[in-house]
């Protein structure tokens, strides 16, 4: 299937709502959460596998994200409306869910709220509730600064974020170089192989509305809506062993609370998905 992007469709409350498709048009269908500085376009390294596999993803932009209109003060429960109408509009009934990173308690909601539809959900290096006790400390520094400057002074982090999104557009291939340097080497080598014009691309694109993104980090400190003890559908939680941006005890300590998860530690960073991504979704169509 040829990779097609910039797919938009209006939705019942007037927002627009952007996505990707990748992968086989008529094969088992996946809706894909991107991560937090990321778009629909993160998922694109895998549209081959996904066409080997039989996989259709979907993907995409969350709202004030890419092509996704805003909704301020929106939680990681109320996205799942928005997937809801886009897979009734595009007529898919049953379907599997997966998310990376920031995305990761995104994928978990749709499988939370949709569990006559889910088949089953991974969560790729993501992240445990931050409103629980000691957990947002655990974060990075680059993600707590990030955060805490999207609640307090939004409009500085919307000059950042705008800040990026130009580097990404005037130097494409020193933006990628550097990222790859500060990811450190796992994650480096990962956006080498794929390229440093693609990485830049993603990221410009995602960057699209810094104050959507001010609201991507506003939205991931707010209480889910439901516990991961709630969970029912069958969940694999990924994780890679050179992962430098998710604390090493999350996975574990996820899984551990999922009723039916099952964890996978593999090799890689915190883009290890990149590396596994035919068991990946080997997993989410048992």
């Amino acid at each position: 299937m040829q990779v097609v992007v910039d797919h938009v469709i209006r939705l019942r409350d007037g927002r627009s709502i952007g996505y990707a498709q990748y992968g086989s048009g008529d094969g088992f269908p996946i809706v894909y959460a991107h991560g937090g500085l990321a778009c629909r376009l993160d998922i694109a390294a895998a549209d081959a596998v996904a066409t080997e596999v039989g996989i259709r993803l979907i993907s995409p932009d969350r709202p004030g994200v890419g092509l996704s209109a805003p909704r301020p003060g929106r939680t990681v429960l109320d996205w799942t409306h928005d997937v809801v109408e886009l897979l009734d509009r595009i007529d898919v009934d049953r379907f599997a869910a997966m998310g990376w990173s920031m995305g990761g308690q995104y994928a978990a909601a749709v499988g939370h709220a949709m569990p006559h539809r889910v088949t089953r959900v991974a969560i790729i290096a993501g992240a445990l509730p931050l409103t629980e006790p000691g957990v947002f400390d655990e974060l990075p520094a680059m993600d707590r600064v990030l955060t805490r400057m999207s609640q307090r002074v939004p409009w500085l982090a919307a000059q950042w974020f705008r800040f990026m999104r130009y580097a990404a557009a005037a130097a494409p291939m020193l933006y990628g170089r550097l990222a790859a340097d500060q990811l450190g080497p796992a994650d480096g080598a990962v956006i080498r192989d794929e390229g440093f014009g693609a990485f830049a691309r993603m990221s410009r694109e995602a960057l699209r509305q810094p104050a959507g993104t001010v609201e991507e980090y506003r939205a991931w400190v707010r209480p889910w809506g439901f516990a991961p003890e709630e969970l029912t559908v069958p969940v694999d939680v990924w994780a890679g062993t050179r992962d430098g941006l998710v604390n090493a005890a999350w996975p574990h300590r996820l899984a551990s609370r999922i009723p039916n998860a099952t964890l996978n530690i593999r090799d890689g960073g915190h883009f290890m998905a990149h590396l596994h991504y035919r068991e990946i979704f080997e997993a989410l169509t048992r």
